[in-house]
């Protein structure tokens, strides 16, 4: 095998929004930071866990603000 072909393949710490720290090995530079980890994702607890959706739901409605004013009234057929 050339020596110069492969990616470096080294160790990185990766950080959960939970608070959970791992360390893995990856081509990756620099250290990986996740929302979710196998440490608080509900299939693998076997909890329901409440997450932050509002911040998402919040910027789709910003984002799509213009166009729902821009939609015509239905009128409705009897």
């Amino acid at each position: 095998m050339k020596a110069a072909t492969h990616p470096k393949y080294e160790e990185i710490h990766v950080k959960c929004a939970c608070g959970n720290n791992f360390v893995t090995r990856s081509t990756n530079r620099g250290d990986i930071h996740v929302e979710i980890c196998s440490a608080c994702h509900p299939f693998f607890t076997g909890k329901q866990k409440v997450l932050d959706t509002a911040g998402r739901i919040e910027r789709f409605r910003r984002k799509y603000a213009k166009n729902e004013k821009a939609e015509p009234a239905k009128v409705e057929q009897n």
